[in-house]
């Protein structure tokens, strides 16, 4: 197992000596300030146009389906073009969405169902979007700021949660609703203005780019087999659903029963971004201190009782410090997950994987909310609070022992140590599928050691594109075996040559330190002809 090591303690500033970086952070940060004005009043919109919370509840959904629907694809399309340009798209989509958003409010002709739409045209963008901005944080800071430059991404969305519902509350009071969707509308202009100057040098291969659907394929086989990501995974699916009970029934239970306006509701967002802003200064001495794991834990405790005083209180006074610790316990979740899986991830996968979490963590909030309307309008949001924080302690105790730190030590860079495969005639990249074999002769002491690496190397094969393995024992001879293992392709083989990494070789190092002295590996390439695929063909007819 990866040891567990506190990570080096790092001014949390340090990123923002990238001018690159702090050109994207400048901007993104007004963007995100934009974008919650938006969600703010378009929740404050739709309370104005009904009551029922089913509908309230659906604007959140809007929000948060389309990550869930998108991520995957998003992921994919991150990571085989060009993520300068395919940003560039994404922000322009957006701000035509909020163009159109800004227009139908100023004429009259939002109703309930139009804002759901075009809440749900700007969550489609933020979809697109969200794991290309995850994959290229590591690309603007090195390997040792990523820690801090993920915190500061964290600590730039809850500046925005800060001033965004602050003000957002305050332009409403003056402007009305309108206001806040042509803030949002400008506030893309930034963003795309520095990913339009952004010279970015593109990664380069030898081989060709891989298609969307096996581009899809491969990430989720990746996140399936990975040693760290389902953990992370699951770890989201115990938080996420509950804590959206927050986020999906404060707009009601501060028009309902606190019979209060939008300035109150901006009031108590802020204040769980004003949390999130202060707990983030601390957070790097806090990780020295105490393990990522009961960090999570504790925070999932701290916002679990945070969800059960809003059951129970109507005093402002009392809501708003509660707010703060909600702010201060999210960013901590949120934080560790996200450090946790950019950690998980190689590059040529991180766009994929990190949309398999980000699916998990929209998914559990979209449909979170849509439970959390109907139980509101079912039971009240009184017992839809205490539903939620009870879910969330019982969670703590359900996903204990899925660990989510001490990986911080594991090499994802290319190692590009094993040799070209010797080849007759050179394959044409679809020829497949492909078979590769390994023959091993192993100590007789070393049997143990040999079958334990084996195991661990079962993922390793599958995780980079194998869809088949086995190892088999020589009856005729116990200390001889054969790995084998199957890909779609050629060009897939040649795939699982660059992904290869330097922990993984390490493995390999281990498992070759058990061979009999004077053996070593023999491998063994086999493509199958075209004539099988013909035969295969007609049996299908």
């Amino acid at each position: 197992m990866p040891q567990n090591k506190t990570p080096p303690r790092q001014s949390i500033w340090q990123p923002l000596a990238n001018k690159l970086f702090l050109a994207v952070w400048l901007a993104t940060l007004v963007s995100n300030i934009g974008t919650w004005m938006n969600d703010l009043g378009a929740a404050w919109l739709m309370t104005s146009m009904t009551t029922s919370p089913v509908m309230v509840a659906l604007v959140q959904t809007a929000t948060t389906l389309p990550i869930m629907l998108l991520a995957i694809p998003a992921g994919a399309l991150a990571d085989i073009v060009d993520r300068r340009r395919y940003l560039l798209a994404t922000q322009i989509w957006m701000f035509v969405s909020a163009s159109g958003l800004l227009f139908c409010t100023l004429s009259g002709l939002t109703t309930g169902w139009v804002l759901v739409l075009f809440t749900f045209l700007l969550g489609c963008g933020t979809a697109m979007s969200m794991p290309a901005w995850s994959a290229v944080t590591p690309e603007l800071v090195g390997k040792k700021e990523l820690h801090a430059a993920i915190t500061l991404n964290g600590l730039g969305v809850n500046i925005s949660r800060a001033i965004g519902p602050a003000v957002a509350g305050y332009l409403i009071t003056l402007y009305g609703v309108p206001s806040v969707f042509l803030a949002n509308t400008i506030s893309f202009l930034g963003v795309i203005v520095v990913i339009a100057c952004w010279k970015r040098t593109p990664s380069e291969s030898g081989l060709p780019a891989e298609r969307c659907l096996g581009a899809m394929r491969s990430g989720l086989r990746y996140a399936r087999y990975s040693s760290l990501l389902p953990s992370i995974l699951v770890r989201g699916i115990g938080f996420f659903p509950f804590a959206s009970a927050l986020w999906a029934l404060l707009p009601i239970l501060v028009s309902q029963r606190l019979h209060a306006g939008s300035s109150v509701y901006g009031l108590l967002t802020a204040c769980i971004g004003l949390g999130a802003v202060t707990i983030a200064f601390v957070l790097p001495r806090i990780r020295q201190r105490i393990h990522s794991d009961n960090l999570v834990r504790l925070a999932t405790l701290a916002y679990g009782g945070a969800s059960a005083v809003l059951a129970v209180q109507d005093n402002l006074y009392v809501l708003l410090p509660v707010m703060l610790l909600a702010g201060a316990a999210w960013i901590c979740v949120m934080s560790s997950l996200q450090v946790a899986a950019q950690s998980s991830l190689p590059d040529w996968v991180r766009a994929r994987g990190l949309s398999v979490f980000m699916m998990v963590f929209m998914g559990g909030m979209a449909g979170g909310s849509l439970l959390w309307g109907y139980l509101a309008k079912r039971y009240g949001i009184e017992t839809s609070f205490l539903i939620a924080a009870a879910g969330l302690i019982v969670s703590i105790f359900l996903t204990w022992r899925y660990r989510i730190g001490g990986y911080d030590d594991v090499d994802f860079t290319p190692s590009m140590h094993w040799p070209l495969p010797i080849v007759d005639q050179t394959p044409e990249h679809d020829k497949g599928p492909v078979l590769v074999t390994i023959e091993y002769t192993v100590a007789s002491d070393k049997f143990r050691e040999f079958h334990d690496g084996l195991q661990h190397l079962k993922k390793i094969r599958k995780r980079d594109g194998a869809y088949f393995w086995q190892v088999f024992q020589d009856t005729a001879k116990a200390d001889h075996y054969i790995e084998c293992f199957m890909v779609e392709s050629w060009l897939e083989h040649l795939r699982q040559h660059e992904r290869v990494s330097v922990s993984d070789r390490v493995l390999e190092d281990r498992i070759g330190a058990c061979l009999a002295a004077g053996e070593s590996k023999k491998i063994n390439h086999y493509v199958a002809p075209g004539y099988a695929k013909k035969a295969k063909r007609k049996l299908k007819r």
